[in-house]
């Protein structure tokens, strides 16, 4: 019924088989999307050690050197020296250049944004890992239809070149018997523009077939022209998506991804109003450094010689806040109302998600009968195209009787096609969905 030794090679490298399911794990591996969905998840965890290490002992060196080109000069009484009382003397202090080297050790001891912020690492975290979900389901639910496409196309053209065969037969026996004097000129032409009209369509679903080929190579993270090979045909797709249980299952909205992201969003609200009540609790930091000092009227600073002077200081900041002029209190008010927002939208989302789901359901059922009808109405359509062409051939129908029983066949055979890729495409929806 397919082509299913096909291949495609209109790129370089050796061609490679694939199965539904495992075109879907090369997918989740190698697609762009789920390949940075990946980096955000290592992003994430990045982030979350950055957070942590900000609260954790901190150590800076500060060198600075001073050449002081033109020493500032004081004036001292001159009467210290022996001078007349009411002068001054010039004066300058110090030596011309001078080096310091410090080093610097801070620890928070107490600060209640630090506190929330690592808090907040784990729903981030939560949140990444859900976006990598949702990122993998949608690449599987792309996999499956550009699969299901590239096999619909198949079959497209398997189908039009037998019709394409067939009328070829028709019309030379047409052209024979008009010849021979036994019929008219319309029936021939009648099939003229059958046929003309079937090959179109023949070289349009051949030209389609390619680009639903790169499709697929594309959703994959392929190169859109390397060779592939699919190893299952439609009819196998189909059979394996029949699955009326499913209507059936238990749902549980936790396992549902869109839930999962929007209970994040709820609990980052909340951390973001704790952390807005957070600014009205005091810090509290301590440090300690080391350092020394040295001075020279020459840049002999690193000259074994050289006279270097240790200091240290230990110390605590206490950071304690008082008056914003309500400012504080408008953060914590909007953050508020911005977690409830969140819980509304949460509200809002479970619903969305029950609707979505009967509507997968129904669709699915829908898909299912569709499916059976098309299938019952492209048997009934063979069998009147059959006779219709016998009785053409016998004189006991025009060949406008036969052109609309070809039609509809050629109706009944696209409408059959797409009620299997329908049934696959809505059971994979329904899937997603469930997230099972």
């Amino acid at each position: 019924m397919l082509h299913l030794g096909k291949a495609y090679a209109q790129g370089p490298g050796q061609t490679q088989r694939f199965t539904l399911e495992e075109a879907i794990a090369f997918a989740q591996a190698n697609n762009y999307s789920s390949i940075n969905a990946g980096r955000d998840m290592e992003d994430a965890q990045k982030q979350k050690w950055e957070t942590i290490a900000s609260g954790l002992p901190q150590i800076n060196g500060d060198i600075g050197y001073q050449n002081q080109l033109k020493q500032q000069v004081t004036l001292l009484p001159a009467e210290i020296a022996g001078g007349e009382p009411g002068t001054y003397i010039p004066v300058t202090f110090g030596q011309s250049q001078s080096a310091v080297a410090t080093a610097t050790l801070r620890q928070q001891i107490f600060d209640g944004s630090y506190i929330v912020g690592v808090q907040a690492t784990k729903t981030f975290l939560e949140y990444s890992a859900n976006n990598k979900e949702k990122t993998d389901l949608d690449v599987r639910k792309s996999v499956v239809q550009a699969y299901g496409n590239v096999l619909l196309a198949q079959e497209t053209v398997s189908i039009l070149e037998k019709n394409q065969a067939a009328l070829d037969k028709n019309l030379r026996e047409t052209q024979i018997i008009y010849e021979n004097g036994l019929g008219d000129e319309e029936s021939v032409e009648q099939l003229q523009i059958t046929l003309a009209s079937i090959e179109n369509q023949l070289k349009n679903a051949e030209r389609f077939e390619d680009i639903t080929v790169q499709t697929l190579n594309l959703v994959m993270g392929r190169e859109i022209y390397a060779p592939i090979q699919l190893a299952e045909d439609l009819d196998q797709l189909l059979q394996a998506n029949m699955d009326l249980g499913i209507v059936q299952e238990v749902f549980n909205l936790e396992n549902n991804v869109d839930y999962k992201i929007a209970t994040n969003l709820n609990e980052q609200r909340f951390l973001e109003l704790k952390l807005a009540k957070s600014y009205n609790l005091p810090t509290l930091n301590a440090f300690v450094n080391y350092g020394a000092s040295a001075y020279s009227n020459n840049f002999s600073f690193f000259s074994k010689d050289q006279k270097w002077y240790d200091s240290s200081i230990l110390g605590l900041d206490l950071k304690i806040p008082l008056f914003s002029s309500l400012g504080r209190n408008a953060t914590i008010q909007r953050a508020k109302i911005a977690l409830d927002k969140a819980k509304t939208q949460l509200t809002e989302t479970e619903q969305n998600i029950q609707l979505q789901l009967e509507r997968a359901k129904s669709d699915y059922l829908f898909a299912i009968e569709n499916y059976n009808t098309s299938k019952d109405n492209l048997g009934l359509a063979e069998r009147i195209e059959a006779k219709n062409e016998t009785k053409y051939f016998e004189g006991l129908a025009t060949s406008f009787d036969l052109r609309q029983a070809q039609t509809q066949l050629y109706s009944a055979q696209q409408e059959y096609l797409q009620s299997m890729v329908k049934v696959i495409n809505q059971k994979t929806e329904l899937e997603t969905i469930l997230n099972n």
